[in-house]
């Protein structure tokens, strides 16, 4: 009873008080995002800057006894580079080549073909296997007396049997083949993805107002992939100028006679063959550069079509 009276007239302990906050509530949550953020922010600044500074200072340092940036004044003489350069400007063809293709084999497989699922597996079957493979079986294939001309001559058309990497003229368009034929499957199953997710009210709508197969696709289809497609063709431009190097490495060396040599393969070359670090240093650094200002143009171009 005692006991029971005692807590009765208890005297209740008030709750601790919190302490005052350093930064208003506003503040506070301003700050958060950029709080989780940060661990990433540092991560990546950690594995990126440092590189990307020492690109700059092997850049800048006189490899050639003619001051500080003669790497620059190198790079821009040397007509190999040039050369390289000119080959990652014809290889930026794919660009167009695989963006149509894909959109067409997505709207097709999308149409609901017999064997689609078949198609699917086809198409997307070359992109699950690495580069070095791809290389190595296509290089094994092109040859003069590789699987190619063999199927070709054995069906009689030996006219068309050519030496596709042994030529000057066909080499460089070869390694673009390859590169069409292992990238198409990502762009299909993207394309595809996404017309699986538009509504089918849509195509109902347009299918019952009178639009037949090519207005369908025209007016509903391509409108709903329009940003898709601009993601694609900044993904392939950026593969295109800046991960190329394993095909044309296993494929064909950058021959016959630097016939398909790029800039990856020439910044390669200079800094791990020859020991020319700076003017390594100079081609990586001009064509992050050129990445970069293709970047920067792309989103100001489509950034100024959506606003419009």
């Amino acid at each position: 009873m005692r006991g029971r009276a005692q807590e009765a007239g208890a005297v209740p302990v008030p709750a601790a008080r919190r302490p005052p906050a350093l930064l208003p509530a506003s503040w506070r949550s301003a700050l958060e995002p950029w709080a989780l953020l940060l661990p990433a922010v540092l991560l990546v600044g950690a594995t990126f800057a440092y590189p990307l500074a020492e690109l700059v200072r092997l850049s800048l340092k006189s490899s050639f006894g003619q001051g500080v940036g003669d790497s620059f004044r190198e790079l821009v003489r040397d007509s190999t580079f040039l050369l390289a350069l000119e080959h990652n400007g014809y290889l930026l063809l794919a660009v167009p080549i695989l963006t149509v293709l894909a959109v067409a084999l997505a709207i097709f497989l999308f149409e609901g073909i017999r064997g689609g699922r078949l198609y699917c597996v086809l198409v997307f079957l070359p992109i699950t296997v690495s580069i070095p493979v791809v290389g190595g079986v296509w290089g094994l294939m092109l040859e003069r007396n590789g699987g190619l001309n063999t199927i070709l001559r054995s069906i009689g058309l030996d006219g068309l049997a050519q030496d596709w990497l042994g030529s000057k003229d066909l080499a460089l368009w070869s390694v673009l083949a390859v590169i069409v034929w292992s990238q198409l499957g990502f762009g299909v199953v993207l394309f595809l993805a996404r017309l699986l997710s538009i509504p089918p009210e849509l195509f109902e709508a347009a299918r019952v107002d009178g639009a037949g197969w090519w207005r369908l696709h025209r007016h509903v289809t391509l409108p709903q992939l329009k940003g898709i497609v601009q993601f694609y063709v900044l993904l392939v431009t950026i593969t295109i100028l800046s991960w190329i190097f394993n095909y044309v490495f296993v494929i064909t060396g950058g021959g016959p006679a630097e016939a398909t040599i790029v800039a990856e393969l020439y910044v390669y070359r200079q800094g791990f063959l020859y020991n020319q670090f700076g003017l390594a240093s100079a081609a990586a650094l001009l064509l992050l550069a050129a990445v970069l200002v293709f970047v920067f143009v792309f989103f100001r171009l489509t950034g100024r079509e959506e606003t419009e």
